[in-house]
């Protein structure tokens, strides 16, 4: 798995199905994206996706694993 294209294509995913923030940032939740079925057929591992774009500083969202259900009204800023 290349992670670096993983990770574009979350971009463009957020891009896509996001709305500008209080902030101006985009914004989604993680239940739009997972619910998504365009996101569905593009990552295998969602939550490791976000997990390596939050550690490159690409997203914010609070918390560290993300799970369907329990999180799915998290907020994740695109930065």
């Amino acid at each position: 798995m290349n992670v670096e294209h993983e990770v574009k294509l979350l971009v463009d995913e957020i891009n896509r199905l996001g709305k500008p923030g209080p902030d101006g940032k985009l914004e989604v939740t993680f239940g739009t994206l997972f619910n998504d079925d365009r996101c569905a057929n593009i990552f295998e591992a969602l939550v490791g996706t976000l997990r390596a774009a939050k550690r490159k500083k690409i997203i914010t969202y609070d918390g560290e694993l993300l799970l369907q259900g329990v999180h799915d009204s998290v907020v994740i800023s695109l930065l």
